[in-house]
């Protein structure tokens, strides 16, 4: 691997420039190519972060022979293909979470990147967050003992958006689960892993999507309790309780910039404060990746994605959320 990774972005919407205002703070990254289905968007994205590159079609910077990585930052409807399409044309790929609408398109991308030798992870940031780890290190070295309970929430009022836009539109896999309903299924699934049972409700908004969500996952000694939605602004906490007391990832969690433990009545607050927004960490993840010749992270693996999406597959199945291009 060259002295600098070079990336590419495709789809230049708001979390692609966070994406690329953080690979600005990683010494080995540089971003050198721009795509968007607009030339003119791509243009003017380029302009704002010095980038040489500007095409007007995802295919000609799947072509471009001067990236090693791409970042695949497209409403998630179109994630699977894209990053299908990128592979076959010999590019790494960190595509945002979630990676695919279902867990047969993961499939899918996983043996893309199997056949073509070439490096997949999907963008759970939240995996590389330093209190993240810090807190799933203090859970396995047991210092709140077994642990009985993790309850998480990600919220913000969504219901004043355009309903053509990604949130609120069923032909673009829009609703709360595959947005941010991913965040709090995914702190369970790192504390807990998979549970015995999942029991989900939601509710759902006139143009079809579902809008607020709420879930139980049931472990043989321990309980997650989880919500995503659209129609509430809370606080955005993550909380995890054993044996000998919690763990609290300050809001909002899945950017923690510190956590709490309380024992005994006693509350003890740490900072941890991320590298820009925090999305530096899942870059350097990639170049460390990379450099040793992977296919995928050991933090946050191939499997650790099919998981994932499994659990959310099964939630959207007992709330009867099923997308027009699925049936």
């Amino acid at each position: 691997m060259k002295e600098k990774i070079r990336w590419g972005i495709i789809g230049l919407g708001g979390i692609a420039k966070k994406f690329a205002d953080d690979l600005k703070l990683v010494d080995d990254g540089q971003l050198v190519a721009v795509a968007s289905r607009s030339l003119d968007k791509a243009k003017a994205f380029a302009k704002d972060y010095n980038v040489k590159n500007a095409f007007g079609s995802y295919d000609e910077l799947f072509k471009f022979p001067d990236v090693d990585v791409l970042y695949i930052a497209t409403p998630h409807d179109s994630h699977a293909e894209l990053s299908i399409a990128a592979m076959t044309n010999g590019k790494h790929i960190l595509c945002e979470k979630p990676v695919a609408v279902n867990r047969k398109d993961v499939e899918k991308m996983v043996a893309a990147s199997k056949a073509n030798n070439l490096f997949l992870m999907e963008a759970m940031w939240s995996r590389f967050n330093p209190s993240i780890i810090k807190v799933k290190e203090l859970i396995d070295d047991g210092a709140i003992g077994d642990v009985a309970y993790v309850n998480s929430d990600f919220t913000y009022y969504g219901l004043d958006r355009d309903e053509e836009g990604r949130i609120l539109n069923p032909e673009l896999a829009g609703g709360s689960i595959l947005d941010i309903g991913i965040y709090p299924i995914f702190l369970a699934y790192l504390i807990l892993g998979k549970p015995n049972e999942i029991i989900a409700r939601s509710n759902f908004y006139k143009t079809g999507v579902e809008i607020q969500t709420s879930m139980i996952f049931d472990y043989e000694n321990s309980q997650a309790i989880l919500h995503s939605g659209f129609a509430t602004d809370l606080q955005v906490k993550g909380k995890i309780s054993g044996s000998k007391g919690s763990l609290v990832l300050h809001p909002m969690w899945h950017m923690a910039q510190g956590y709490s433990i309380e024992k005994g009545g006693a509350v003890q607050d740490f900072k941890l404060p991320t590298l820009g927004m925090g999305y530096s960490y899942e870059i350097i993840e990639v170049h460390n990746c990379l450099r040793a010749g992977k296919l995928e992270s050991d933090l946050w693996s191939h499997q650790n994605s099919l998981d994932l999406m499994e659990l959310m597959d099964e939630v959207r199945r007992q709330v009867g959320v099923v997308f027009p291009f699925e049936s």
